[in-house]
């Protein structure tokens, strides 16, 4: 039969001491606010010395040390007895109180020295089947019994509290204030010490010949049913109205209300609430703790597997339904922290000064950020080359362009130095950055979807920056090195004019500025196009003249229509189109101009350069901010994208050109 945690109070007797017994831990599973699992603690591994302190909620001082104790281990859980010694206002208010027909409860005060995790199966602990997953708590000490009040809070019926010893210090987890199912508002009174205490509900008989006081005697049982009636009102609290009317109304005893009582309760709340703390092993616990939120989050398993290993992932697996307050709760449990009854303000800030939980929450976000960029498609990097750079200062990109010709070698067999033949061009970095907030009112509403919202669209956004970059500069046509525009007649890279509409003939032309680009000897550089980069109105005229096998022409006085064989199809052109060629927020935009690519990396054309390696935006958490109830993170990204080429390229104005 499962015993709950108690408090008996026997009145001192000739001026001796009160005495108190009762049993302040059954050995049950516990629940924990903040923890993902029930935690029981293994009354085998707990050291008890001979004498220990008798607390009032938990505080350690001169006022509140109000007597002391001995504790046992039996078979119906830890089990107390000891005296009331003190004389405070404190020991004062227990036992009056106690004398008017409150009840009260125990709850100890323990040093957790080792703890595990049972994830499967069933485990026998102080003699109870146990069902998994729960934190079995192996190792402990107790270091002290408080008697803690009931009915001051609704909310609170059981606390069992433990404290976590730390060099230099100790730390004291705060009283829960949870309901649970045993409350020992019930329990506890359910075995008094002195049934005669209790107030009677009938009047014995005067002896023979003994004149009777009628009015006193009324009197005195009027007294009787109001402390009978105040007595269950005291018990049921204003929680339970239709308890509270029966047993008033049938005559109830102290005992059949507290049965009562009891079983209402263990409907609401079948597992009682505790408040432990355990040292854990912080880096797996911090990984583990990451992995059940990535999850959560939605970043694939499988990816997570191949950086975090697959036992982790597994075990995560299981708490991915962790909500926020527990994630918090978690990484403070990490760091030896008290875990708060709610987080406020202060709480959170708390929280955000572990080390665990701002590097656990930015790199989940970094995943989703990372998740959204790479899904999202960049055109850019299809036509530019790519550069790492040390600074964000302007970088010089010098290139080996011409060596001149070779010589023949002279019957002396003297080889001719050609030179080295220098260009050059620019590309410098900038930074470009956003932040965003986890709210007090997202972690209370548990809304990480609309946290990972914001580093998802950053990572979209943070893709579409690379576009907007590249295509800016291209339809600006900026002005190089050698002082003349990107595009234009010096260059020999422009088409212009009617004939520049894109069309069989036009793409023959463009292909042979290409084509007949030279260097700085004026010769040629045979490097072909690759690509053909079109506005979204072009896309399928581009596609019909870069594949389809014949084409379907006109022309003459009478307009004849007839067949040709498509030479075009055999350049083996690329067909990318993009939507910002012809987007009136930038400079240059047109429905009708069209370009011509070579391949990256045969021929430059347009560098994007990243800071030293870093090619994808970053994360970071932000300064807590004593106006803003949350947290702040930013993102960011160092990315410069300049021309480096003219004969990569060939620009075709169009019709309107």
């Amino acid at each position: 039969m499962k015993t709950t945690e108690f408090l008996e109070i026997t009145a001192a007797a000739d001026g001796g001491k009160h005495k108190v017994k009762g049993v302040a831990y059954s050995g049950g599973k516990m629940r924990l606010f903040g923890w993902s699992r029930p935690v029981v603690v293994d009354l085998s591994g707990m050291s008890i010395s001979s004498e220990v302190p008798l607390l009032t909620d938990h505080t350690n001082d001169t006022e509140s040390r109000i007597g002391v104790v001995s504790a046992t281990k039996t078979g119906i859980g830890l089990e107390i007895t000891g005296e009331i010694v003190a004389g405070g206002d404190a020991a004062e208010n227990i036992i009056t109180q106690g004398k008017a027909g409150a009840d009260w409860q125990l709850s100890i005060g323990a040093e957790v020295e080792a703890a595990e995790l049972v994830q499967e199966g069933k485990r026998m602990v102080n003699g109870i089947e146990h069902e998994a997953p729960f934190y079995h708590v192996t190792k402990s000490t107790l270091r002290e019994v408080s008697v803690v009040a009931v009915g001051a809070d609704k909310a609170t019926h059981m606390k069992v509290t433990a404290k976590l010893e730390l060099k230099g210090n100790s730390i004291m987890e705060p009283k829960d204030t949870h309901k649970t199912a045993t409350p020992p508002a019930v329990e506890a009174a359910a075995q008094p010490t002195n049934p005669a205490a209790e107030p009677a509900a009938t009047i014995e008989a005067a002896a023979p010949g003994t004149p009777v006081d009628v009015k006193a005697v009324a009197a005195e049982a009027v007294k009787v049913e109001r402390e009978r009636v105040a007595m269950i009102k005291a018990v049921c609290n204003g929680e339970f109205a239709e308890i509270e009317a029966q047993a008033i109304a049938e005559g109830w005893d102290k005992n059949q209300v507290n049965e009562a009582v009891l079983a209402a309760f263990r409907k609401k709340q079948p597992v009682a609430d505790v408040n432990i703390t355990i040292k854990k092993d912080k880096s797996m616990n911090a990984k583990h703790i990451e992995a059940a939120l990535s999850l959560r989050a939605g970043i694939d398993g499988d990816s997570l597997t191949k950086t975090m290993g697959e036992e982790t992932v597994e075990a995560a697996a299981k708490d991915a339904d962790m909500p926020l307050a527990g994630i918090l709760a978690e990484c403070m449990k990490l760091e030896g922290m008290s875990v708060p009854r709610s987080f406020d303000n202060a709480a959170i800030k708390a929280a955000f000064s572990t080390v665990s939980l701002p590097g656990i929450l930015s790199n989940v976000a970094q995943k989703k950020l990372l998740q959204a960029y790479q899904a999202q498609p960049i055109i850019a990097t299809k036509l530019c080359t790519t550069a790492d750079l040390s600074d964000f200062k302007e970088n010089q990109r010098y290139r080996l362009t011409d060596i001149g010709d070779l010589k023949p070698v002279g019957a002396d067999g003297e080889i001719k130095d050609g030179g080295v033949a220098e260009e050059a061009a620019v590309n410098q970095l900038d930074t470009y950055a956003k932040k965003f907030c986890l709210t007090r009112k997202m972690i209370i509403n548990d809304d990480l979807g609309a946290f990972l919202k914001v580093p998802t669209a950053m990572g979209n956004r943070a893709a579409r920056l690379v576009d907007q970059l590249f295509f800016k500069r291209l339809m600006a046509n900026p002005t190089m090195t050698d002082g003349k525009s990107l595009f234009c007649a010096p260059h020999k890279n422009q088409l212009t004019g009617a004939n520049s509409a894109l069309s069989a003939d036009s793409l023959k032309k463009a292909i042979q500025l290409f084509l007949n680009q030279t260097d700085r000897d004026g010769q040629p550089i045979n490097v072909e196009p690759s690509i053909l980069l079109v506005p979204t109105a072009l896309k399928f005229l581009a596609q019909e003249l870069t594949q389809g096998r014949a084409l379907i022409m006109s022309g003459g006085a009478e307009n004849t229509v007839r067949p040709a064989i498509n030479v075009l199809a055999d350049e083996g052109l690329s067909v990318v189109s993009s939507p910002y060629l012809s987007n009136s927020k930038y400079d240059g935009a047109s429905d009708a101009s069209w370009y011509l690519f070579g391949k990256p990396g045969t021929v430059d054309t347009f560098e994007i350069g990243y800071l030293k390696g870093k090619r994808t935006p970053t994360v970071e958490r932000g300064d807590l901010d004593f106006n803003v109830l949350g947290i702040w993170f930013r993102v960011f990204f160092d990315v410069g994208i300049r021309e480096q080429d003219h004969r990569g390229m060939v620009k075709a104005v169009g019709a309107a050109g």
